[in-house]
């Protein structure tokens, strides 16, 4: 017996139901089904409307997923990847930007745990925090947080 086909609103609805997605990620996933008389800008037009595709609880759950184990750099990046530019973004990067140097002195406390032996030790723990996405300036406080309190 033939298995029947999906509607592309059926699959829409199967994606959203798992994780919030953005437009464009949703946009992407459903043009591998879509026949040439789906309209998928219609269908995503109409699931915003129904309040059921959202770009900012996609943000939301992003940088909520993200944000203990990123940096603020790599979230943005990130973001932008996803299609979220504008205003929303000015606003993620101002309230990442207040706890950015506890998540970082947090990640690398999970990496490490101990203070570095020398400097080489130091520049590598460093680097592991600059691949992750965190500035310079929070590595810079994060490391010097590290010397300060011993757990």
């Amino acid at each position: 017996m033939a298995k029947l086909q999906m509607s592309l609103k059926a699959r829409a609805l199967k994606y959203l139901s798992a994780r919030e997605h953005s437009r464009l990620e949703l946009a992407r996933k459903l043009s591998r089904y879509s026949q040439e008389s789906d309209d998928i800008e219609a269908l995503l037009d109409a699931l915003e409307a129904a309040k059921l595709l959202s770009q900012s609880r996609f943000s939301e759950s992003l940088v909520h997923r993200r944000a203990a184990r990123f940096g603020n750099n790599r979230i943005l990046s990130e973001l932008q990847m996803h299609g979220i530019n504008g205003d929303a973004l000015v606003d993620i990067k101002a309230s990442l930007s207040e706890d950015e140097v506890s998540r970082a002195r947090e990640v690398w406390r999970r990496k490490f745990g101990n203070l570095p032996a020398d400097a080489s030790e130091r520049a590598k723990q460093m680097r592991f925090l600059q691949q992750r996405g965190f500035s310079h300036g929070a590595i810079q406080a994060a490391m010097r947080a590290t010397g300060e309190f011993d757990d």
